[in-house]
């Protein structure tokens, strides 16, 4: 019987006095950690929780979260961590579907989860900066209450690109397993700063950097809003060693110059959409670290894949982490071969047990015990994967397979580009036509016919984009991923006709 609540419990012991948060000036201790989480549990059961509540937490980064987070799970309760943007609306799927019994809400999200309370009869309890003082007079029960590997710890709801937002059930074991093998695999350890720019409502943020530095007994300084400036100065005042973030932090951070000391950097990591080589490169030579790209999904945990320091290709998300499967197929679910694109699937312990209350998607997203992905790549010889592209983002022009990733490569080595998203319009006779939106970076000129003539001269005269905008910004989502849905067509370009 585990708890994930246990990784907390055991670095307290070993590191009671090692700072376990830190927020711009704040500092939680592992002893304070775990003294606020077992105070919360200790709430929890007095006031009537069993094991499988669901708990909610609508929470940025904040001291907060962790503290609700693993105090929830102390109880047995499973934890549905959802974004403080949401609207009313959105927030009550979250408590609807999830029914929610209770959830931790931060109070500039008040208004709106307890508009979505009053409709699904959840309980919102307001949560700000003076509310850990008044926990930390709440009745401690320091025992965890027991849990079984496969009991559901969490339920992280899907970005919902294909409908409503589905709750992958993740176990203890999931979890546990995940961040302790994202450990060993960049050897995270008590003397690692790392920055916790990520989401922690989110699988990349929770997994990988809340859950991973508190088994290891690091730090993990919050950053509740990423602003690139900010970011390098909380580098230099903290000496932060792993920085862990999305392809667009990445970008923003080699746009800004601030002249700070970064070189306590010792590794980035980068996940959650493809990592364009030339970001890759530049980040390197301004920074001197390397950044490792990995795979992986809301639904796995998140990670499966990920490059070693010892064994890395550029452009590459890697290969399969320990205990875990993947291969690539077709459209029949036969095998493809190297160098062939294909729909990953993946299967090990990193896979959720299923959707929550939704057995018709659980079926759908399996076949013979793998899970299925929707995520198009290629495998080289040597068993490294590339993320070729979402399989509902494939363009198909006159007949013609088009991969917007490949594009989008391509106008990153533009000088003048800072970020490029190519999606596929209507057309009338070719049924999808390539288009590109794009940012320049600052203090640099281009053209729409320009950028479409560099792309012309260096890819197959199918693929180059014949619609190509300049934008200001891009939109993100809650991970600083660009939404390729939210993306606004100019009028000339979005008719079929």
């Amino acid at each position: 019987m585990t708890n994930l609540a246990t990784i907390l419990t055991a670095s307290a012991l070993r590191y009671p006095h090692h700072p376990a948060i830190r927020l711009h000036d704040l500092v939680v201790t592992y002893a304070e950690l775990d003294d606020l989480t077992a105070r919360t549990a200790g709430w929890l059961l007095a006031n009537g929780f069993e094991p499988g509540d669901r708990v909610g937490i609508v929470m940025p980064n904040v001291v907060a979260f962790p503290v609700f987070y693993y105090g929830a799970l102390r109880a047995g309760a499973t934890v549905v961590p959802i974004n403080p943007l949401l609207k009313s609306g959105e927030i009550e799927h979250y408590f609807g579907d999830s029914g929610a019994k209770l959830a931790f809400v931060w109070a500039t999200a008040a208004d709106e989860a307890t508009i979505a309370g009053n409709v699904t009869s959840t309980e919102i309890v307001v949560v700000d900066d003076d509310t850990l003082a008044f926990a930390a007079r709440w009745p401690s029960i320091p025992e965890l209450v027991p849990r079984a590997d496969d009991d559901t710890a969490v339920i992280l709801y899907t970005s919902g690109t294909t409908g409503a937002p589905k709750g992958a059930q993740l176990t203890h074991a999931n979890l546990h397993r995940n961040c302790t093998t994202f450990i060993g695999l960049f050897d995270l350890g008590s003397t690692d700063v790392v920055m916790g720019c990520l989401p922690l409502f989110h699988a990349f943020g929770q997994s990988n950097g809340l859950n991973a530095a508190i088994a290891a007994g690091a730090s993990l300084t919050l950053v509740p809003r990423f602003q690139p400036t900010s970011v390098l100065e909380l580098i230099e005042r903290h000496r932060v060693t792993v920085f862990e973030g999305v392809p667009t932090m990445y970008v923003m951070l080699l746009n800004t110059d601030a002249g700070l000391d970064t070189t306590s950097l010792r590794m980035c990591i980068s996940g959650g959409a493809a990592l364009p080589v030339e970001v890759l490169r530049g980040f390197r030579e301004t920074f001197g670290a390397m950044i490792l790209e990995g795979y992986g999904l809301s639904e796995t945990s998140p990670t499966a894949t990920f490059n070693r320091p010892d064994k890395t290709k550029p452009g590459s998300i890697g290969v399969p982490i320990e205990g875990v499967e993947l291969k690539l197929v077709d459209r029949d679910g036969s095998d493809t071969p190297s160098g062939e694109p294909g729909e990953i699937v993946i299967r090990g312990h990193n896979v959720m047990k299923g959707y929550w209350n939704r057995p018709d998607a659980t079926s759908a997203a399996f076949v013979d015990g793998w899970f299925r992905t929707g995520d198009l790549a290629t495998r080289d010889d040597d068993g490294f994967y590339y993320i070729v592209d979402r399989k509902k983002d494939l363009i198909i022009r006159g007949g013609f397979n088009v991969y917007p990733r490949e594009i989008e490569e391509v106008l990153y080595q533009h000088p003048s580009v800072r970020e490029a998203a190519v999606i596929g319009v209507p057309h009338p006779t070719l049924g999808e036509e390539v288009a590109a939106a794009i940012t320049l970076r600052p203090d640099t000129t281009a053209l729409p016919e320009e950028l479409r003539e560099y792309v012309k001269a260096r890819i197959a005269p199918y693929k180059y984009p014949r619609h190509v905008w300049l934008v200001d910004a891009l939109p993100h989502g809650p991970t600083g991923k660009i939404v390729k849905r939210e993306i606004v067509i100019p009028a000339e370009f979005a008719s079929p006709t």
